[in-house]
């Protein structure tokens, strides 16, 4: 029996039995409730015109996170909140403060984007609580919002005025009570017009339901597979969906590695790993597309995803990050890197799915280090990431480990140049000799992003800035090659 998707929407439950799983947000809210202020600019993720927010209960409490409306599937809301740019407006018809702020500081012109940017910022305005916002903070949580016409200067304006506006403050205890209710002890099933829609609750559940649907799209952040809905219209006929199974959402640290369970979100991820390598991860974690994208994404996702210029696998790999996969017969962990075997083909088993993402925890004596180069700062896909970890002993180079994305049809390893380096000494000349052996692990194509030319030279000196970085005579402190290290400090 098909199960409704309820959810809490303008101070109300809110069901929905006749749509299409695959119908997304954006969809619902535009067609079915005419409410249009949500706007479709991209319709993938990009450009944050569609941008609302999103209350779930996690742990017992509410978490408010701005998504992407026009990538995320209606029955993802199930048990959640949906707010858009209509909840803004006060009661007693007065703007909220976001908004005036935006009319305040001029912070609009063909106003298409402003909704999405309006919904950004009161994101930002519910976490700031009053707090004047830094504007690292700001450029942050609009990363995922493109305007056109208007220029940002008057937007990161409306930003800091908004919190000196009187405050209205958002009755967090009201909705965690209406989310608490709405939440269901089993998984559930939504059905419509030859579609199948799979919400287990626990990791038993899970198992069970992709034993008996072998063939079934395993849907997590709907940051990828939204796309295949609304660019390459393809028809999903059964969707098992992760982001009600508790076990999944767990950060620990055990046996020396932290192990990100498979639905937790890329931000909630990055969070926990930059606790521990905040100077080697950060400017990635803020550069990893925008934060919508990254709120609603998954760790796991990204990784099961394995695509060959993921932000995520280059590094991963390259500090030796193992993969747990969970199937009819049990657990099995392996090391990432043997986890991808061709362009999206993977070492999966009948019935598998990634559990969790095991990270080792930092190392004595490992000098870790990654790199993005894209066209953009924020929001863009990389031509090249690369990720160094060498153990080095008295500049000895004792373990060499060097992974690329961008470079392969996979994310990969290069075995010539780390062979070339491991028990070398880590001077000038090794160095120089292993950016020639690069040419040897890859054969980089050339397409919209960047040149094959373009990506080995990148490629090569990316190895000898890690060098200059990690040198024992006189290393290069990071704001001697890298221009945003200060400002990200």
């Amino acid at each position: 029996m098909s199960t409704p998707i309820r959810f809490f929407y303008r101070g109300a439950v809110h069901e929905v039995n006749d749509v299409a799983p695959t119908q997304t947000i954006l969809q619902h809210l535009r067609e079915d409730l005419h409410c249009t202020g949500t706007k479709e600019g991209c319709a993938e993720g990009d450009c944050g015109a569609c941008t609302v927010v999103v209350g779930s209960l996690e742990n017992g409490e509410l978490q408010m996170r701005s998504v992407n409306s026009c990538i995320q599937f209606t029955p993802t809301l199930d048990g959640k909140a949906l707010f858009t740019v209509e909840d803004l407006a006060q009661q007693d018809g007065n703007l909220h403060p976001v908004q005036q702020a935006l009319v305040e500081c001029h912070g609009s012109q063909c106003g298409f984007c402003t909704p999405g940017f309006a919904m950004s910022l009161w994101g930002m305005y519910l976490k700031q609580e009053g707090r004047e916002p830094s504007r690292c903070e700001i450029d942050d949580a609009l990363s995922g919002n493109l305007c056109r016409c208007t220029g940002y200067r008057p937007i990161i304006d409306a930003a800091r005025r908004m919190v000196t506006l009187p405050r209205v403050d958002f009755d967090r205890a009201a909705v965690t009570g209406q989310l608490q209710a709405l939440q269901r002890d089993a998984g559930a099933t939504y059905e419509y017009d030859g579609q199948t829609f799979h919400a287990p609750r626990t990791l038993d559940e899970l198992v069970a339901v992709r034993a008996a649907h072998p063939k079934a799209t395993i849907l997590a952040g709907s940051t990828d597979i939204g796309l295949w809905v609304t660019k390459q219209m393809r028809d999903l006929t059964d969707v098992i969906y992760l982001g009600h199974v508790a076990e999944l959402k767990t950060v620990r640290e055990q046996d020396g590695f932290i192990e990100i369970g498979a639905g937790v979100s890329l931000e909630d991820a990055y969070a926990a790993i930059c606790k521990h390598y905040e100077a080697e991860l950060g400017e990635l974690w803020q550069r990893f597309a925008s934060l919508p994208i990254r709120n609603a994404g998954t760790l796991g996702g990204n990784v099961a995803n394995g695509s060959p210029i993921g932000d995520s696998m280059p590094w991963l790999i390259a500090i030796g990050s193992e993969l747990v996969l969970r199937g009819p017969d049990g657990e099995r962990t392996m090391p990432l890197e043997n986890f991808y075997l061709g362009y999206q083909v993977k070492d999966w088993r009948d019935g598998e799915f990634v559990q969790a993402v095991r990270v080792p925890l930092p190392r004595p004596n490992v000098a870790f280090r990654t790199y993005k180069l894209a066209k953009r700062f924020d929001q863009d896909i990389s031509a090249v990431c690369a990720a160094f970890a060498f153990t080095l002993a008295d500049d000895i180079v004792v373990e060499a480990r060097i992974a690329y994305g961008g470079m392969a049809a996979t994310p990969k390893r290069a075995a010539q140049a780390e062979g070339l380096l491991n028990g070398r000494a880590w001077d000038e000349a090794a160095v120089t000799e292993a950016m020639a052996a690069l040419a040897q692990d890859y054969a980089p194509l050339s397409d919209m992003r960047a040149s094959s030319a373009y990506r080995m030279k990148t490629a090569q000196n990316l190895l000898r800035r890690y060098w200059l970085e990690t040198r024992k005579d006189n290393p290069l402190p990071p704001n001697a090659v890298n221009p945003f290290a200060t400002a990200l400090a």
